[in-house]
């Protein structure tokens, strides 16, 4: 039997059965899932109803992740799956999802950071411009910058590391991108959280 997305095989919410009164229809039917792993890029196009297309993503190594609180984005690589609330299969595997956590290459934010306040957040280096080779106006941008920033603990720890927690906004079985957003504040709690629970059992 195919992958089928209708209702009439379904139970009444009384508990009664439901007489089907006619036959499987095209576009009640369902596509076995991409299971996106992390890899060379490979997509898939797929014709779907009204002669529109969907990309089936089958690899993928790199995405556009936003990092909000600095209002920047950048491509960066995708380095592993740490945790998905559907199952520890997904994780284990490394496939992509929707709302899976992974980590991501912290490089293109951390030179984004260098330039625009001229802060390296690389661990036990010094690596920031000389003042004196930047012009004024450059300098006074910078100062004006970093008078309110500040930048919260567990955001610093992993730039020491080089990798960021991210979260994936995108469908990549659907759209055939892997993009998404820093997991900041209060979220970048919740699942660091999640995180240590899991390496307690």
């Amino acid at each position: 039997m195919g992958i089928s997305r209708d209702s009439v095989h379904k139970r009444r919410a009384t508990g009664g059965r439901r007489i089907r009164l006619r036959m499987k229809r095209q576009f009640e039917l369902g596509r076995q899932p991409a299971g996106t792993k992390i890899g060379d890029k490979k997509i898939n196009r797929l014709r779907v109803r009204g002669g529109n297309y969907k990309f089936r993503a089958l690899r993928l190594d790199q995405g556009n992740f936003t990092w909000s609180s600095e209002a920047t984005t950048r491509k960066t690589r995708l380095l592993n799956v740490v945790y998905n609330a559907t199952s520890n299969e997904l994780v284990r595997t490394n496939t992509l999802v929707k709302g899976a956590v992974v980590q991501i290459d912290a490089t293109p934010f951390k030179q984004f950071y260098l330039q625009h306040y001229n802060v390296d957040l690389s661990k036990n280096t010094n690596d920031t411009k000389d003042p004196k080779t930047v012009s004024a106006s450059v300098r006074s941008k910078w100062n004006q910058r970093n008078k309110n920033q500040v930048l919260e603990q567990g955001i610093i720890d992993q730039f020491a590391n080089g990798r960021i927690y991210a979260r994936i906004s995108s469908r990549p079985g659907q759209s055939g991108r892997c993009d998404g957003y820093i997991l900041e504040g209060e979220e970048l709690a919740f699942y660091v959280r999640k995180l240590n629970v899991k390496k307690r059992k």
